[in-house]
């Protein structure tokens, strides 16, 4: 490998990723100043229940996550992207426009519902082109670190934004200017050009197009090493995202400034996985595994050392490390989705990811909020570490480390009928009626042994032995 090809493998040289870039950092950041916003509007609303009306609000967005997910990642192939990630934009501007005018809680309630179904479809869309778009591993692993790195500032950058506009103007402007971001990355989006979607012309009902991407990845062994990967994920992260004040207000006796201090730590324990993991991965070629358990592990063991009543300096430490593991396990997760797809599937699967993790926060956030007011920060953490411990365990049965992506694999002979062209699967004799290419007629496939980049679709529906 020469000196120059990080360089070369730089994403930000590609127009359209860098278009992408911006309008993501822009809807990060407006995403963030509308959190601050939300605590302040739920505060004038709930006073001292404000903490139920946010907890109310985290579980509506998981459910609109969860549930959205799949079905939109079903219908995303028979849309213009571009004219469904725009218009997703538009309608989560208008809805964060309405903000201001809320009268009662369950406005919030309804709002946060409507803003976070377009969030779940456009989020799977806009991850899944970005493989398209930057084909290379090299460039793709910089564009996902770039990604992490934008959410971890996005946390830093947000307060700071917020309290310096709050000392000029209401709380209600932030809703504004989030208004303006998704406004902006609209525009951005429009001015991008996006390759050639590959339309989905699979028949099939509502459940099967929407199911379809969560079958696959069910059937994938290294995803469902991902997914117990994600257990560990939000054990961890929601260990952080929900009991960090109460550590540091109930158990240290800080203030909000130690609370915030404390957040940094981690963030930066992210930041620094996401500055110097793409050369480690260009180094040490496929390791993502090796990669991911090891922030595992460091997690787990970050959260077994926390039981140990730390004070402020060891917080910092054990805060730091966490973010490192949690940036060590999420930010290759987008490689293995790109390994188990291909242009026909990938919108479902990168949607099936985006759902099915988004559910194990769903379950880490109320347990874990719980367990810290009923049982004590102490069995908190423990509870946390364990649930850490056996996703790592479970991940590392499913997701082997003899894994390869080409696999040689037997098809039985048989007969079928889909929209095809002629390729390695299709090599067949013609009436001469089929018409032009990509065709549908029924035909048969002969029997045959042969190897290729595997990945579940209609033609391979389970994992070869």
């Amino acid at each position: 490998m020469t000196n120059d090809s990080p360089l070369r493998a730089s994403p930000l040289h590609n127009v359209t990723f860098r278009k992408m870039f911006a309008a993501q950092i822009a809807s990060l950041t407006g995403t963030g100043l509308t959190t601050i916003a939300l605590a302040l509007l739920a505060y004038d609303f709930a006073g001292g229940d404000a903490g139920r009306v946010l907890g109310t609000v985290l579980a509506i967005k998981m459910i609109a996550y969860v549930s959205i997910a799949p079905i939109a990642g079903g219908f995303a192939n028979r849309l213009s992207r571009k004219h469904l990630l725009v218009s997703l934009d538009l309608v989560r501007a208008g809805v964060i426009c309405c903000m201001p005018f809320i009268t009662d809680v369950w406005q919030i309630y309804l709002l946060i519902f409507f803003l976070n179904i377009c969030s779940a479809a456009f989020t799977p869309v806009y991850q899944a082109m970005i493989p398209e778009i930057l084909p290379d591993d090299a460039s793709y692993t910089r564009a996902l670190s770039y990604s992490r790195l934008a959410y971890d500032l996005e946390n830093l950058i947000s307060p700071t934004l917020a309290a310096l506009a709050l000392l000029v103007f209401s709380y209600n402007v932030l809703f504004v200017v989030n208004a303006a971001t998704f406004v902006l990355s609209a525009l951005l989006l429009i001015g991008c050009r996006f390759p050639v979607c590959i339309v989905s012309t699979d028949a099939g009902s509502v459940w099967k197009r929407s199911s379809s991407g969560i079958s696959a990845y069910l059937r994938t062994p290294r995803l469902k090493g991902l997914l117990a990967l994600s257990v560990s994920i939000a054990a961890a992260g929601a260990m952080v995202i929900v009991n960090t004040v109460v550590y540091v207000r109930e158990a240290l006796g800080g203030d909000e400034n130690d609370v915030a201090l404390v957040l940094v730590f981690y963030g930066f324990g992210s930041m620094i996985v996401a500055l110097t993991l793409p050369r480690l991965l260009d180094r040490f070629g496929d390791s993502d595994r090796s990669f991911m358990l090891t922030g595992g592990l460091l997690s787990v063991l970050a959260l077994f050392t926390a039981m140990l009543s730390p004070g402020f300096y060891g917080l910092f430490a054990i805060w730091l490390v966490l973010g490192v593991g949690s940036s060590l396990m999420q930010t290759p997760a987008a490689r293995l989705l790109k390994r188990s797809t291909n242009e026909h599937n990938r919108t479902q699967i990168y949607a099936a990811q985006f759902a099915l993790s988004h559910l194990c926060w769903l379950v880490a956030y109320p347990l874990l909020g719980w367990a810290s007011s009923r049982l004590g920060l102490e069995i908190t953490f423990l509870i946390a570490a364990l649930l850490t411990l056996a996703g790592l365990i479970v991940a590392s049965g499913y997701w082997r480390g003899t894994d390869t992506v080409c696999l040689l694999h037997t098809h039985d002979e048989g007969e079928h009928e889909h929209f095809h062209v002629h390729d390695a699967h299709h090599q067949h004799e013609h009436e001469g009626s089929e018409g032009p290419e990509p065709h549908r007629h029924t035909h048969r496939h002969v029997a045959l042994s042969h190897s290729h980049d595997y990945v579940i679709d209609s033609h391979h529906e389970q994992w070869p032995v």
